[in-house]
């Protein structure tokens, strides 16, 4: 049975937290709706101290911000956004368009539509997620968005160049030096200065996931997206050291950032507890990641491999690091993760940051119904059907008919006896269908 050596925040305390965060977000959400850009400029000059004259960049503005950037660091945006288009455009060549008479003389078929416009969100508050813009811009311009507009708060007074850089590089319409749920809100409900869109896409904390999850009916979403989540699993093949740095590399975003560890090894776990306190001790991201970890960091011993596989199923968790002797195992085992990273030799940073998958996953559970943002997402499976002869229309239609009398649709059934009378010449009635 599995024994947990530390354990997260009681669950009570996170229920009321996130009830606080509803709450906020509704009441923001409903400014923006009534108030528009008036209240997008009030929201933002409260909450980020930010009230340009434009919160949008005009073609001078973005080559400024590009401009304050060094050769390197242009160069390595464009590294990582090559291998995140490259593998979305290997994603999307696995979807086939269809068509196929499953019938004589019926055709059925679907077609991989582009959703019109999206918003993208790009977190930058405490710290400038330039990542964030790859995935979600590189990747809906593979799945051919017509309109792509992006978002990011003020960082330190003003844009962050990285990310207008990236941005702009990724192919961004429009860019918008704005954050929190008041972009998200402004970006699906519309304001005077900004058309709304269909669809909503990108991470972000609390706050930012919960007003995804409020506007999803009205817009769509990606997925719930924020905070970011890490899980751990390792046997005594790797050491503590490489567990906790793992686990706090992920736990610096932020302080409800869970940081998880499954092992079958009693000695790994306390080994990897006592790194996390001697790295708490110099890392200058500490006071983010010691929160985390305080709150919402657990050590789960297992007693064999199969118990991992279940209480990592269990935890559904968005990151999944494997660290053991056969990684492929979980891979061929596990069922609800966001992204697995396999082998000691890769690590959840590298899938955040380059490596060309996409860091925007399902956190808080979602990984048992739903994988993460892909260019599939920014895709709509639209079906269609013909019917290319009498003798089909009549067969198909028969049993529509009766089908819909079983269920009481009368209006429906003469749809099809109308056609059954027209195209195969007989005098179908209510009473016939309904033998």
């Amino acid at each position: 049975m599995a024994r947990y050596l530390k354990r997260g925040m009681d669950a009570g305390a996170v229920k009321a937290a996130d009830a606080k965060v509803r709450e906020t977000v509704e009441a923001i959400l409903a400014e923006v709706e009534v108030g528009r850009d008036a209240a997008v400029r009030a929201l933002s000059e409260r909450l980020d101290s930010w009230s340009p004259a434009s919160f949008r960049l005009d073609a001078a503005e973005i080559e400024r911000a590009i401009g304050k950037l060094a050769r390197r660091e242009l160069d390595d945006i464009r590294f990582a956004q090559a291998q995140v288009r490259n593998f979305a455009q290997k994603q999307k060549e696995t979807l086939r368009e269809l068509e196929v008479e499953t019938l004589p003389g019926v055709v059925l078929g679907h077609r991989h539509i582009p959703v019109g416009s999206i918003g993208c969100y790009v977190p930058g508050g405490r710290y400038p997620m330039v990542a964030s813009a790859h995935m979600s811009i590189v990747t809906a311009r593979v799945a051919g968005v017509k309109r792509i507009i992006a978002c990011a708060p003020p960082f330190k007074g003003g844009p962050h160049p990285a990310i207008v850089a990236a941005m702009h590089f990724g192919g961004a319409d429009e860019i918008y030096v704005l954050g929190g749920v008041q972009a998200v809100a402004a970006m699906a409900l519309g304001t005077e200065t900004i058309a709304a869109v269909d669809m909503i896409v990108g991470p972000g904390n609390a706050y930012v996931a919960e007003a995804k999850r409020q506007l999803f009916g009205r817009v769509g979403i990606d997925l719930l997206a924020g905070p970011t989540e890490t899980l751990i699993i390792a046997d005594d093949g790797v050491d503590g050291e490489m567990c906790a740095t793992d686990l706090l590399g992920q736990a610096e975003h932020g302080p409800t950032s869970p940081a998880i560890l499954i092992t079958d090894s009693e000695k790994l776990a306390r080994d990897t507890l006592r790194e996390v306190e001697r790295l708490l001790a110099i890392l200058p991201t500490a006071d983010a990641a010691g929160k985390a970890w305080a709150d919402f960091g657990e050590v789960i011993v297992c007693d064999d491999i199969e118990e991992m596989v279940r209480e990592a199923d269990r935890i559904a968790s968005e990151h999944v690091q494997v660290m053991t002797r056969d990684p492929d195992y979980f891979l061929a085992n596990m069922r609800n993760y966001g992204s697995l990273f396999l082998g000691p030799r890769t690590n959840v940073a590298y899938g955040d940051k380059v490596i060309g998958t996409n860091h925007t996953l399902p956190t808080r559970k979602a990984a048992r119904y739903t994988g993460g943002l892909w260019v599939g997402k920014f895709l709509k499976t639209c079906t269609y059907q013909k019917v290319l002869t009498d003798e089909a229309s009549t067969l198909v239609g028969e049993y529509c008919s009766r089908l819909c009398i079983l269920e009481g649709f009368f209006a429906h059934a003469e749809q099809a006896n109308v056609r059954v009378r027209r195209y195969g010449g007989r005098n179908v009635a209510y009473a016939q269908a309904a033998e």
